[in-house]
């Protein structure tokens, strides 16, 4: 809801982060907002669904959209993420095109879903190279398209992120404020639940297994006394993956459960318990029933 109260000169808009995977959009998210809510890890395709984050001050108000790495759909659910990235793009005044700054070539894929609006080139991962040794690679790039502003940045450690959100902040075009000022997201607490299992799923398994699994969350009781009440499903896509989930007597499951619970209470600020179960729902990823149930299709 938009908050009237704002003084002339107000500046607002959408941001999409847009990239290959692994190239760090989910890391520069959490950065900018000094708050986790999109998931990390070392996995690529990590990100599934936009995320959108929101940083208000007095003077502003940016809606970061966070996007799936842009691949080649091999599946019914790549083509879905394919459109969440799309979607934020065409939903953005601007757009950061986060490269990492140790390749040698441009990603050309990528590009091609950035260029229809404002972009600025963010060049990342600037703690693991000599900041000379990026200059071949933004040349590059403007070689192949002229961008609003090239910043170089690292957002693990935060170098040069002030610089960053200064050109947010010149592009950003006047107008009100879409969210009251303490709104950090529109999604609602189960999604940021879901989305921190299926994290620790990545975190745990190798190959295909994080790969081929998506959580959904069944029950969700918050309680104003005692602990909220959470039920989920960890879908997989085979019985063997399904065993490789649970474990020897449970015990894998329990360690997901455990780490996801720390996590589930640090967001939410109140005691949980959650409670989790595996179903084998074959070849999901390719099925609209099963990717319109779990909030791929809309």
């Amino acid at each position: 809801m938009a908050n009237p109260a704002r003084p002339d000169g107000f500046r607002s808009g959408y941001v999409a982060i847009v990239g290959k995977p692994n190239v760090g959009k989910s890391t520069l998210l959490n950065r900018l907002l000094g708050r986790k809510l999109s998931i990390v890890t070392r996995k690529a395709q990590t990100t599934r669904h936009r995320i959108l984050g929101l940083l208000t001050d007095d003077e502003t108000q940016i809606v970061f959209l966070d996007t799936p790495g842009v691949i080649e759909p091999r599946y019914r659910l790549h083509a879905a993420m394919m459109r969440a990235v799309a979607v934020a793009v065409s939903d953005a005044d601007i757009v950061l095109f986060l490269a990492d700054a140790r390749d040698s070539v441009p990603d050309a894929l990528s590009l091609r879903k950035a260029t229809v609006k404002p972009t600025i080139l963010v060049l990342n991962k600037m703690d693991l190279i000599r900041r000379e040794d990026a200059l071949p690679l933004a040349e590059r790039y403007l070689a192949e398209q002229a961008f609003e502003a090239v910043v170089p940045i690292s957002a693990h450690t935060g170098y040069n992120l002030e610089v960053l959100m200064d050109e947010i902040r010149r592009l950003l075009p006047e107008g009100p404020a879409y969210y009251s000022a303490d709104t950090i997201s529109e999604h609602p607490e189960r999604f940021f639940v879901s989305e921190i299992i299926r994290e620790k799923v990545f975190r745990n398994f190798r190959q295909e297994v994080p790969y081929s699994a998506c959580v959904n969350i069944t029950t969700y009781r918050e309680s104003n006394s005692g602990k909220d009440y959470i039920e989920a499903d960890v879908v997989v896509e085979r019985e063997s993956q399904k065993a490789i989930l649970i474990g020897k007597k449970g015990y894998t499951l329990k360690c997901v459960g455990i780490d996801a619970r720390k996590d589930i209470e640090e967001f939410t600020g109140r005691p949980v318990y959650l409670k989790l179960f595996v179903k084998v729902r074959a070849d999901w990823r390719n099925r609209t029933t099963f990717l319109r149930s779990y909030g791929y299709l809309g």
